[in-house]
């Protein structure tokens, strides 16, 4: 299973994310989408899945939840827009990732890339950085991964452009 994996688009839509994603199986957004648009084009490409951010309105928070988690390929998955890193996680995150560690645990909120594995937990997490223009990153990001019998591989990392 091919993954795309994008954050932090606040409103703004690339058609590069169409070309980058297109062989992708699904699309994961970690967040802060900004605009029911982005989201409709990503689902009308691909099967989405997506988790609302705090700059999301009730629109998107109707339509995604807050957190979110699921299994892929036989990867147990976590994702929430605000949820910190390994050794560091957001309290608001902490308890359910301690309680049951997922294989994988995705957030975004940062802008900051960062794949990082949490070896007390046995966890890979990851953090796409930002795909749109809003905030304080320099360079827009994309994710894009493999999943296979829970394992992970071909990580990719597609840097858009400067703002």
């Amino acid at each position: 299973m091919k993954i795309g994996l994008l954050s932090d688009t606040h409103g703004y839509w690339d058609d590069r994310y169409l070309r980058y994603f297109e062989p992708c199986d699904e699309i994961w957004h970690a967040g802060d989408i900004g605009s029911t648009e982005v989201a409709d084009r990503l689902a009308a490409f691909r099967p989405l899945r997506a988790v609302y951010g705090n700059i999301d309105g009730p629109d998107l928070r109707r339509r995604f939840p807050q957190t979110l988690r699921f299994t892929v390929d036989g990867a147990e998955v976590l994702m929430k827009h605000i949820g910190g890193y390994p050794g560091r996680y957001d309290p608001s995150i902490a308890g359910s990732i301690l309680a049951r560690p997922p294989r994988l645990f995705v957030s975004g909120h940062s802008h900051i890339l960062k794949v990082k594995y949490d070896r007390t937990l046995g966890l890979l997490h990851i953090n796409p950085g930002a795909a749109g223009k809003q905030g304080w990153h320099k360079t827009r990001t994309l994710v894009r991964f493999c999943i296979d019998a829970g394992t992970f591989s071909d990580l990719e990392v597609i840097e858009l452009a400067d703002k």
